[in-house]
């Protein structure tokens, strides 16, 4: 069951490379799966659900640890409230909605809920 604030899903860049070559890695070295969402985003479950992001890289590009939350807008003040800045407010994607923020010391996490 997915709690609110828990690690939800990792979302990696592939850019550096093709996706194909980032999914045949995993595939080949730990005998990983994926499901294709479009030309460039492969999700893959393997203990901890992600996904390998293979659109061009804006700026340095890093792992993404994504929470997840039961109410999104109420989660977003709540960053907000506690110093947390929203880089990309709330959106909709092929599986539901997300924001992303940066924590005081600059990472960057996304928070996504299914409605």
């Amino acid at each position: 069951m997915r709690e609110t604030g828990k690690l939800d899903y990792l979302e990696m860049p592939a850019g550096g490379g093709t996706l194909d070559s980032v999914k045949a890695f995993y595939a080949n070295v730990f005998s990983w799966s994926f499901t294709d969402y479009g030309p460039g985003y492969s999700a893959f479950s393997e203990g901890l659900d992600g996904g390998f992001d293979g659109s061009p890289a804006e700026g340095a590009s890093k792992p993404l640890p994504v929470l997840y939350s039961h109410a999104l807008e109420e989660t977003m003040q709540r960053v907000e409230e506690a110093g947390g800045r929203i880089v990309r407010p709330i959106f909709s994607f092929p599986g539901g909605r997300r924001f992303h923020f940066t924590d005081p010391a600059g990472n960057e996490l996304a928070v996504w809920s299914e409605t």
